[in-house]
């Protein structure tokens, strides 16, 4: 599993109110969301009144594609009208490396010195440790949009898997 992650500002020229602010936002995450199936979010400062800061997430199976997905967006926000965009963040945190980009830390025993929920197997390992890494992912899942989207592509992934053995 690949997560992407953006976190980019915009700058709302004019916006007299925060309801002049609210308006380009709602309408850049309704849009964002519903072309790239991504969660967004303002993670800033929702006072400000000509500023936000904003994150948003996409999940897939390979890093080629998250980037692709990034790429598509960061197009779209460089030509957004209602605002200006200023610097974006760019992340692609593989899951296979560790809890999405956390060092492997299986090779030594669990202490109490470790907590639990560092402790993630390699998935490709094939040591049957893959249900345990899920239930890690979905347990430390923050955004119901996040999971809505994990379990998507499992749904996905099972019915392919399916269709192939058919």
């Amino acid at each position: 599993m690949v997560l992407g992650v953006l976190q980019f500002h915009v700058l709302v020229h004019g916006a007299e109110s925060l309801k002049d602010k609210r308006r380009v936002v709602q309408s850049l995450k309704d849009r964002l969301h519903r072309e790239h199936l991504c969660s967004i979010a303002e993670v800033g400062d929702p006072d400000m009144l000509n500023a936000a800061t904003m994150a948003l997430a996409v999940v897939t199976r390979d890093g080629q594609r998250a980037g692709e997905i990034l790429d598509a967006i960061t197009i779209k926000l460089r030509e957004l009208r209602d605002g200006e965009v200023g610097e974006i963040d760019r992340q692609v945190l593989h899951a296979s490396a560790g809890w999405l980009g956390m060092p492997q830390v299986d090779e030594e025993p669990l202490t109490d010195a470790r907590p639990a929920e560092k402790r993630i197997s390699d998935p490709k390992s094939g040591d049957g440790s893959d249900a345990e890494t899920d239930a890690l992912i979905h347990e430390h899942a923050m955004d119901s949009d996040l999971l809505s989207q994990i379990e998507e592509a499992e749904r996905e992934d099972r019915l392919r898997r399916g269709g192939d053995a058919a």
